[in-house]
């Protein structure tokens, strides 16, 4: 049970947040999310974010200029504001989504299995704007809800769950009972989506970036259980900041669960050498320390940094 002291402390930040998104979204949707892009720019130093996503780009690309860091970690507090307010601006998100027409090799397979009754698992992870993905998806028939993880402060969890079904399809807890029911989903043959890229102390090592990290095989596991389509899927903020494009990409043959969410590692490791400005860097992805002492490399030679 959390100590009272806690309590107070997650309810003064809770009211804190939705002070500020309940200000942004007086705002028209064009000012406001470039507003809370800047405000979190400004406000990286303070909370520590900034420090955060520019420990975790040297741990990854130690050859990295110091001032390539500080510029890649403005733009990821910079994107992080935005997803924040787009996300709870979810009629405007839904209305602009009808414009981001999914593109990309796996998307006529995703038809074929809409209309074949097929579950299909989305994967993506926290780069650009996952829920846009969702939404430009939904916009078009699927249904495709999400399984989340419990977020640390309960006050705040309520309204992040209502802003995921606001854009359609049902949110599921990473517990038991949400489980169960995202489960539901895929055996009836619907949608559902996943993120790969959070850290899981009793995960399976798995090289993410070139560094292992600790990773669950669910998508992996599910996929095969249920036959599902598993299926990575991106949306990419584009250069005027409002709109995404997104990307559906070829489903992940099927083989072993670990092969599998190997592949989908990879698949959005490209997509953050390619843009490392787009991924929430802010996330504690690896814990190095920690790393160390208990997911040793397998093999030193396996474990290379990519190149900057």
């Amino acid at each position: 049970m959390a100590k009272p002291r806690r309590l107070w402390l997650d309810w003064t930040v809770d009211r804190i947040a939705r002070a500020l998104v309940w200000t942004a979204l007086r705002l028209p949707y064009d000012i406001r999310v470039p507003m809370m892009g800047r405000a979190f720019r400004a406000l990286g130093g303070i909370t520590g974010f900034r420090a955060r996503a520019e420990d975790q780009l040297a741990y990854i690309y130690p050859d990295m200029p110091a001032q390539t860091r500080r510029r890649i970690a403005r733009g990821v507090l910079d994107n992080f504001g935005r997803v924040l307010i787009e996300n709870y601006s979810t009629a405007d998100q839904l209305a602009r989504a009808q414009a981001w027409v999914p593109d990309g090799p796996g998307l006529a397979a995703c038809e074929q299995a809409r209309a074949q009754g097929r579950p299909i698992l989305f994967v993506s992870g926290h780069y650009g704007n996952y829920q846009a993905a969702r939404a430009a998806m939904n916009v078009r028939g699927y249904e495709m809800g999400g399984l989340y993880r419990l977020m640390n402060n309960p006050y705040a969890n309520a309204h992040y769950v209502a802003s995921v079904e606001g854009v359609g399809g049902r949110a599921f807890p990473r517990d038991r009972r949400g489980l169960a029911g995202f489960v539901r989903v895929l055996r009836d043959g619907g949608q559902g989506a996943i993120l790969i890229d959070q850290y899981f102390a009793d995960g399976v090592q798995l090289d993410f970036l070139g560094k292992p990290a600790p990773t669950v095989l669910s998508a992996g596991e599910m996929a095969l259980k249920y036959d599902a389509l598993l299926v990575p899927i991106y949306a990419e903020r584009q250069d005027n900041g409002l709109d995404f494009a997104v990307t559906v990409e070829a489903p992940i043959p099927p083989s072993d669960a670990r092969a599998m969410t190997q592949a989908l590692n990879d698949s959005l490791a490209a997509r953050i050498t390619a843009r490392p400005d787009q991924w929430f860097w802010v996330h504690r992805r690896w814990k190095p320390a920690r790393q160390a002492r208990y997911f040793p490399p397998l093999d030193p030679d396996d474990w290379q940094s990519p190149k900057t």
